[in-house]
């Protein structure tokens, strides 16, 4: 039986939260990026950061329904 802290949705879910980690750190280095007044970097940004926070909800419901389908 494999390790349940290697299973699918163990490794999914710190996949998930590195995505978190990484968006908290994106936002970080935005906001100082735009209050040096690189409103363009900004922009781009923000947008980078509007995809991550979509698919995090995405990601979000798909770990749950692989856990709710029980052990891999």
């Amino acid at each position: 039986m494999p390790s349940p802290e290697y299973s699918l949705p163990d490794t999914l879910e710190r996949l998930y939260d590195n995505q978190l980690a990484l968006e908290a750190a994106l936002m970080e280095l935005n906001l100082f990026a735009e209050s040096q007044g690189k409103t363009v970097v900004g922009s781009n940004v923000r947008g980078a950061l509007e995809t991550i926070g979509e698919n995090a909800g995405h990601i979000k419901q798909g770990l749950a329904k692989l856990k709710a389908q029980g052990p891999d």
